[in-house]
């Protein structure tokens, strides 16, 4: 028998007699054993590591292993650890060039301020921020970025919105924004490499009064006030980061166990050379702590790497610049510990099950059931943690108390996994030879088959409680807009100074391309002039809005309607019944002044027909209601209306694919002022979206390192059966035969856990929800989703892993040395 596959025998002990028959002299009494020097540990840790990359190609194969594995694991954490500069550089560049103060503080014309308004827009759905800037005088204060205001007709741009422009399929884009591109952006005002943002020049009329506001400053100077991140979210920011980052650590831990069967008889050999235990202990420390500084290595390698490519790339729309990239150093450090820790203590643990003997391993005989009170004894720890906030808001004071009960859950599951597999698969027998080979298999060592599927049980499992929660948040953070999007898609509102203008307006729209179908309407406003208001800014005022008969029953409850028809509104909830003078007959005034104070001088009377029936209100499909006056282009001339606004309500044909854009295209043709956007019946809070961006941004992470551990995982798992496969194949098994027992050996352990994380995952969230007070709802499309997921990673390394294993099964395999 061979070292590695022959069970340990002790000899016993021969005594020989005396002359005389005298009994024999009774055994000297065993030294005590003495403590280990530093000196001693630091030879031993040194003959490890000697062995670990000088032991052959089996040794360093094992070593690159590890390292890829660890290696991967400490990429992301590094990255993770990045995460709070990002953050905060994004926000100090954003707060740099922000234009809020102007709102709020009302600068006084000078030399030294500009006027502004916005100019943003969406192309192809890509959001695209945009100010157009009037200055006052030749002082004006230049945003971050930029080395001067553009001039009239004249704009800077984003890198990236300069290559969007350059695009040949940008067409629409260059039609929208004609301007002059005579510089870019630079990084200090850019939130991200890839974001799409302009500064263009107009002449000071293009900006009514009315419209935009006036600075003197960039930058936001307001005292910033500590707000209360809402509950739900700060817990699913919590569970967010645990789901994330803790099948990392799993998987590091999995990866510094690599190749652990063919060190265990490397030991063996060492035992019989005269080795004690604890010496074999830390030569086995000592190849791991190899692996593990390599891996810290080659995962500062990758992490670099992944630095100097990461400005060319977006996802969800956020970018980030290299150089935001700088993890944290205290937290830095600690990883360039913990890990090297960590393969040290998991080396030592998994040791402890097993006596390495001189001649063989223990391991390799019947194993002995795996506990299961200490498995269980993790999750009940963390459900003590999690148990006592149910009820109670969480409100930032217990965040480490929830984090560290979902770790323990969490940790609880994988726990779990082992013990599962090996109680279920030993109750199997019999079946297909395929079958009988991979569970007999498992029934030998199933440990590595589980702790390969370890990462993805715990990521399913959190991603399931992680779906529940958000579920319960997205309900609470989405509001209701009452925007109906089944009566129209996009809405635009057009400022105009005469009714050829409005009339100029309607017609361009109705006439775009990939249109079904338009309401347009010209709004204005009348005023009271019997009123005896001192100021003229309390004199009352109402809407008078005019269209055909179409569009006026989109608008309110009127039945028969011919053009030259007026109709009157009752009051709405928000009207002064006591000062609310549309009635039928009543006299108005048109004319306002440019401030849009009615005017007193020379008011322009008109007076409603005593004909006017009075009709009920209806919401329109915007969500708003339209008391006051709503008459037919026959009864009432919008030439006769003070600076009235264009409203158009369109619904676009969805088989032309850039409809919403020539509507846009449309919008800035006729005013730089006009604002469209598309209607929804939902919105979702700015914090939530951010929170949904972040965790698809960190699960598409999570994901890749996952698939990427589990086909290192499954590589190693080969390797450590080359010999077998190969001798099994000489023996005439075919290789389908074994293809099939290596994807039943992978599915079990999949299968079942896949099971406990859902069982896992579904408990989590239900208190996760009693938590924050939430109603306990099951998604089981999502629950479904994120299984498939799982399991569709598991199926993908599988295929993946088909090719190695066909060059494994060759008659090379046998040699030995």
């Amino acid at each position: 028998m061979s070292a590695g596959h022959a069970t340990p025998l002790r000899a016993a002990e021969q005594t020989e007699q005396p002359p005389g028959g005298a009994p024999p002299a009774p055994p000297a009494r065993p030294e005590p054993r003495q403590p280990v020097g530093l000196r001693r540990w630091a030879a031993d840790l040194a003959m490890g590591a000697r062995f670990a990359v000088g032991g052959g190609r089996e040794s360093w194969t094992r070593t690159v292993l590890t390292a890829v594995g660890v290696g991967l694991g400490v990429a992301l954490l590094l990255v993770a650890a990045a995460v709070p500069h990002i953050v905060s550089a994004r926000d100090d560049r954003t707060s740099a060039r922000s234009y809020s103060d102007g709102y709020v503080n009302d600068a006084k014309p000078g030399p030294g301020t500009l006027r502004f308004s916005s100019g943003s827009t969406t192309f192809r759905g890509s959001d695209i921020t945009g100010l157009l800037l009037a200055p006052d005088g030749d002082r004006p204060p230049v945003p971050p970025g930029v080395d001067r205001i553009p001039a009239r007709g004249e704009m800077v741009v984003s890198p990236a919105l300069k290559k969007l422009l350059a695009d040949g399929d940008s067409k629409l884009l260059r039609e929208r924004l004609d301007y002059k591109i005579v510089g870019t952006v630079g990084d200090e005002g850019l939130a991200g490499p890839a974001e799409l943002i302009y500064y263009a020049g107009v002449a000071p009329d293009a900006l009514s009064e009315g419209n935009g506001a006036r600075l003197d400053h960039w930058g936001d100077n307001s005292p910033q006030q500590d707000q209360k991140l809402d509950p739900v979210l700060l817990l699913l920011i919590v569970v967010g980061c645990v789901v994330l980052l803790l099948p990392v650590a799993i998987f590091i831990a999995t990866a510094v166990r690599f190749g652990g069967e063919r060190r265990d008889r490397r030991l063996a050999a060492l035992r019989l050379v005269g080795a004690d235990s604890r010496m074999t202990r830390r030569i086995a420390a000592g190849e791991a702590l190899v692996g593990s500084l390599l891996g810290l290595a080659v995962g500062t390698g990758i992490f670099l790497l992944i630095r100097q490519f990461i400005d060319g790339v977006a996802v969800f729309g956020t970018s980030v610049f290299s150089s935001d990239v700088q993890p944290s150093a205290a937290i830095t450090a600690l990883i360039m510990v913990a890990v090297p820790t960590c393969a040290v203590v998991v080396t030592q643990i998994a040791l402890r099950g097993i006596a390495i003997e001189p001649l063989g391993v223990v391991r390799n005989t019947a194993p002995k059931p795996r506990r299961l009170w200490w498995r269980l004894l993790v999750p009940v720890l963390g459900l003590a943690l999690l148990l006592p906030l149910i009820g109670s808001a969480n409100n930032g004071d217990s965040t480490y108390q929830v984090a560290a009960g979902a770790v323990l859950v969490l940790v609880g599951i994988t726990a779990l996994l082992p013990w599962l597999v090996e109680a279920v698969v030993k109750r199997f027998g019999g079946g297909p030879l395929p079958w009988q080979l991979a569970t007999r298999r498992l029934q030998l060592s199933s440990g590595s088959a589980s702790r390969a599927v370890s990462g993805i049980t715990v990521a399913v499992a959190g991603a399931i409680a992680i779906t529940m929660l958000f579920a319960a948040a997205e309900s609470d953070n989405t509001t209701s807009t009452g925007q109906d999007p089944t009566r129209a898609d996009v809405v635009a509102h057009i400022p105009v100074d005469t009714g050829a203008q409005a009339r100029d307006a309607i017609a361009q729209y109705t006439a775009i391309k990939g249109l079904r179908g338009s309401l347009g309407f010209t709004e204005g406003m009348v005023s009271d002039p019997r009123s005896k208001a001192k100021n003229r800014g309390d004199i009352p005022v109402q809407s008078v809005v005019v269209g055909d008969c179409r569009t006026l029953k989109e608008l309110v409850r009127i039945g028969d309607c011919r053009d030259g028809d007026v109709f009157v509104t009752e009051p709405a909830e928000w009207d002064d019944e006591d000062t609310y003078f549309i009635k039928p007959g009543a006299t108005v005034n048109l004319r306002f002044d440019k401030d849009y104070n009615p005017s007193r001088d020379k008011p322009q009377l008109w007076t409603i027909p005593r004909s006017a029936p009075v009709v009920g209100l209806k919401k329109d499909p915007q969500g708003g209601e339209h008391s006051g006056i709503l008459a037919t282009p026959g009864a009432l001339d919008i030439a006769d209306l003070h600076k009235p606004s264009v409203q158009m309500m369109l619904r676009l044909d969805p088989k032309v694919p850039d409809a919403i854009e020539y509507a846009r295209n449309t919008a800035a043709q006729l005013s730089t002022e006009s604002d469209i956007y598309e209607l929804q019946s939902t919105r979702q809070s700015d914090e939530f979206r951010t929170i949904k961006r972040g965790l698809f941004i960190g699960a598409a992470a999570t994901l890749l390192l996952i698939g990427a551990s589990m086909i290192v995982s499954m590589l190693e798992q080969l390797r450590e059966r080359k010999k077998l496969l190969s001798v099994l194949v000489a023996f005439g098994t075919r290789r389908a035969t074994l293809g099939w027992s290596v994807l039943w050996q992978t599915a079990i352990p999949v299968i079942l856990g896949l099971a406990l994380s859902v069982a896992g995952g579904i408990g989590l969230g239900v208190i996760l929800l009693k938590m924050v007070e939430m109603p306990v709802a099951v998604d089981w499309a999502s629950v479904t989703t994120m299984t498939g997921i799982g399991a569709a990673v598991i199926l993908l390394v599988t295929l993946v892993s088909m090719g190695p294993l066909w060059r494994m099964m060759r008659p090379d395999g046998l040699r030995t040395e």
